[in-house]
């Protein structure tokens, strides 16, 4: 040891000969300066590589060695790329797929799609095999009870052991690829990280479970169905019929007395408030577990012009189906390129089609067409042996199986779930939570359950059509869900078929499926289907336009009853009046008709507005703003609001003391009752506008008053007194939420797109008003355009479309919310890249077989 280190113990040994010694406390100062300014900047440097790592590679060659996963479907078929195929994509992240066959296109796209939106696709596998509660834990577990007694996981099992050889080939290829990006993904998305899980591999079941749950979300006649039980608990027919009314110029079926009918069977009890209370418990139970089908405004727009009306002298068609908004959004763009198929437009994340576009030959789209296609079904349980039910033969056994659902945390709940002759008993569900069905239990029968359902096949059969005679020759092979089909080609001919298959209902059936039915009486079962070919359906007609909308799309002389809940036609009146407004239109005449946010709805109800008289300081003002407002939903109009707080007060005031203030507030959930309203201000119907808690009569018209100061008391809360600065928008925003990180404050933010917007749910640019749930969430939007897309038939260069997030599910990723701006204003991207430079502009991936 040197006598300085043992003098100067804790001396810099970089201290010069003859200097007094630095302190090596400061030494540590500074290292510890140093680290307080570099951990921060190492972690966001780790953080930025994670991210970057996650996103998916686009550019490049990839040599596919088949793991084990990525090649076995659920029966152990395999599939391997037979040529190299290529994935270019453009400025957008829209991917232009070339491969050397379909089932290698099929492939690809299941790749693209696992790159793009793994956890959209991860969520849409859980929600069809309910397995939510794996990951969520408990409050997903009703979620799981309903779907796995509802059994979409075990028809879609069915309809895979069913399915043809070539939708096989093409749901094996797409199986495999989701399977290989996954294998070569380095980081999983964050949703992945958050919630510590790792996806399993994708088979094809599970692309088919989402198909089927795209039927359920599109379907939703059950639900009306349990409100008309619900509220024979509380009204008579006649009342029922009049919170529900029949569509607009026509009255429902004849039907049987269905409250005396469910008080027989003692499902419900006349003015039994423990029942009421039961029912109206288990209706929330249902609309909990339940996925949301079946809700007002849940619908779509399309229309199609032919070349004598439109400015370019060919067809131009326009889409823009109406779903729940999400993050990212249900959509995702690609164009594929193959032997015998060139077509481009809209697919979902886990299924291998194009469900919506153009090809070099037509273009199409949708809009739900709303058959009833769904009975529930009271069946009853011999009270001698549980494990049989009532049939118009004797009784039968109930086919019986166990569920078990793994919940987060290591626990199991077991299920034991029922099938009778009509289908799945979702009241073994155990959501009907305080009803007491006695010896009864309920099933559902269902179309799209089926096990001879082929959507792959169906699908392309339609991507494949080269005019329009041969897309509805094809349209036969759809099944569910019914949709109206609207195609044009480049020859000039425009057409329409409502697609789908919709159950032939008995002469003697005195239900016709609005309400539930006993099930072991024969007249309640279906005899079959409507005959594919006789399905409504219009070829190039005189006036030269055909549009849909959600609307009743038969006539009275229609031959076959498709059911009885249909769309309010305000929106399909709307887009003829702009239709026939001028002799041509242009592509961007129709861009701008999906915009159009004129409400017909708000025009049938203002002459009673404004009759409203207020003791309200903000009633003046208010009526004047009301006088010069026709209708246009504008976002910075303040009249939007007025009008719809008015219409939920005066709703509530007539209705809710009827049915019950919570259950009404709950209904609001479903639907805006607006028919019902209009009917009963029309009607002045005396018994809906007296108060029964008063001992006066109250009339009509003092309700309209009350509900005015109501609803400016409401908006003023929210919006403040100076009724200058209120505006629509400010209270209806349309907001797609992220499954599951809406619900989780902080990263709400991080992931949830909002927008504040106008229109409403009856506007062309539908975007739905939410009128249930807590006061500040109240006249939100989360139901609207999910795409909206024009198509230029002949010139395809001119055809664009747009959804309402971006290509990418990862969200910081500039792909992420990059549209939500221009789809709010209505403005497109297009549809196909000038030139292969164009469509490979962010890069070009080249996945190549191994050499065997």
């Amino acid at each position: 040891m040197s006598l300085e280190s043992s003098e100067h113990p804790h001396a810099d040994s970089s201290t010069p000969p003859g200097q007094p010694p630095k302190p090596r406390g400061k030494r540590w100062l500074r290292w510890l300066a140093a680290g307080l300014i570099g951990a921060p900047l190492l972690l966001v440097a780790i953080t930025f590589g994670v991210m970057k790592a996650a996103e998916p590679t686009t550019s490049g060659d990839i040599t596919i060695t088949p793991t084990a996963d990525a090649a076995k479907g659920t029966t152990g078929a395999a599939y391997a790329l037979s040529a190299p195929v290529t994935i270019a994509r453009d400025l957008h992240g829209i991917p232009t797929i070339n491969a050397q066959s379909i089932a290698d296109a099929a492939y690809a796209l299941g790749f693209a799609h696992a790159q793009d939106r793994l956890w959209q696709m991860e969520t849409h596998r859980r929600i069809g095999a309910g397995r939510l509660a794996e990951v969520f834990g408990e409050a997903a577990l009703d979620n799981d009870r309903f779907l796995r007694a509802l059994g979409i996981r075990r028809a879609a099992q069915a309809q895979w052991q069913r399915a043809g050889e070539q939708s096989r080939e093409l749901l094996n290829a797409y199986t495999a690829g989701v399977n290989d990006a996954m294998a070569r993904t380095r980081v999983w998305p964050p949703e992945f990280l958050i919630l510590g899980i790792r996806p399993e591999p994708w088979t094809p079941v599970d692309s088919l479970s989402w198909s089927l749950m795209m039927a359920w979300d599109l379907g939703g006649n059950w639900t009306t169905e349990m409100m008309r039980l619900r509220l024979s608990a509380t009204l008579d027919l006649p009342r029922i019929h009049e919170l529900l009314p029949p569509y607009p110029g026509s009255d429902y079926p004849d039907t049987r007395d269905f409250p005396a009918l469910y008080r027989e069977l003692g499902l419900v009890g006349r003015g039994d408030a423990r029942t009421a209370h039961a029912l109206d418990e288990a209706w929330q139970g249902l609309l909990k577990a339940a996925p949301p089908s079946g809700l007002e405004g849940t619908g779509s727009n399309n229309w199609v012009v032919s070349g004598a009306r439109s400015t370019t002298g060919a067809p131009l068609l326009a889409n823009d189906p109406h779903l729940g908004l999400t993050t990212p959004a249900l959509w995702y763009f690609a164009r594929i390129k193959a032997p015998g198929l060139e077509v481009a437009g809209a697919t979902l994340p886990g299924v291998p089609l194009v469900v919506l576009g153009q090809t070099a030959d037509l273009a199409w789209g949708f809009t739900n067409t709303g058959p009833d296609v769904q009975d529930l079904y009271i069946e009853a349980v011999d009270p001698t042996d549980p494990s049989r039910y009532r049939t118009p033969s004797g009784t039968a056994a109930f086919e019986m199986h166990e569920e078990v659902i793994r919940i987060k945390g290591g626990t199991e709940h077991r299920l034991q779930v029922r099938k009778t002759r009509h289908g799945p008993v979702i009241s073994d569900a155990g959501t009907l939570k305080g009803l007491d069905l006695g010896g009864h239990v309920l099933a559902m029968r269902w179309t799209a359950l089926d096990d001879d359902v082929d959507l792959v096949a169906a699908g392309l059969g339609l991507a494949q059509a080269r005019d329009v005679p041969a897309f509805i020759q094809a349209s036969q092979r759809w099944t569910a869900p019914m949709q109206n089909m609207v195609v044009a080609d480049r020859e000039g001919r425009i057409g329409m078929v409502a697609a789908g298959r919709v159950p032939v209902r008995r002469p003697d059936n005195d239900l016709m499926g609005l309400a539930p039915a006993p099930g072991w009486l024969t007249r309640y079962d279906w005899l079959g289907w409507v005959p594919s070919h006789q399905t409504p359906r219009v070829l190039n007609p005189e006036q030269g336009w055909i549009a849909t909308a959600n609307h009743r799309i038969h006539d009275d002389d229609y031959p076959h009853y498709l059911g009885s809940d249909w769309a309010l036609p305000y929106r399909q009146l709307r887009i003829e009046e702009v239709l026939e407004s001028r002799p041509r239109h242009s592509a961007e005449d129709l861009a701008a008709l999906q915009q159009d946010e004129v409400s017909l709805a708000a025009r049938a109800l203002l002459p009673w507005l404004r009759q409203a008289q207020s003791t309200h300081r903000l009633a003046p003002q208010a009526q004047r703003l009301l006088a010069e407002f026709h209708g246009h939903m504008r976002g910075d109009s303040a009249a939007p609001a007025i009008l719809w707080a008015w219409q939920r007060a005066l709703s509530t005031q007539l209705f809710a003391l009827r049915v019950g203030t919570e259950r009404f507030d709950r209904f609001f959930a479903q639907r805006s009752f607006h028919d019902a309203l209009l009917g009963t201000l029309e009607r002045q119907d005396a018994w809906w506008c007296d108060d029964p808690t008063t001992p006066t009569s109250e009339v009509c018209a003092e309700q309209v008053n009350r509900a005015l100061g109501a609803a400016l008391d409401e908006i003023e809360a929210r919006l403040g007194p100076d009724m200058t600065t209120w505006r629509w928008d400010a209270l209806h925003s349309m907001v797609a939420e992220h499954r599951p990180f809406s619900k989780v404050k902080p990263l709400d933010r991080w992931f949830t797109l909002s927008l504040p917007m106008g229109g409403d749910t009856y506007t062309v640019h539908a975007m739905r008003v939410g009128l249930g749930g807590p006061a500040d969430q109240r006249y939100r939007s989360t139901h609207g355009p999910s795409l909206k897309a024009v198509y230029d038939v002949v010139d395809r260069s001119r055809s664009r479309f747009i959804h309402s997030s971006g290509q990418s599910g990862l969200p910081w990723h500039s792909h992420y919310g990059a549209w939500l701006q221009a789809w709010s204003r209505g403005q497109g991207v297009p549809v196909w890249a000038a030139n292969e430079q164009e469509s490979g502009a962010a890069g070009v991936l080249t996945l190549r077989p191994a050499k065997r």
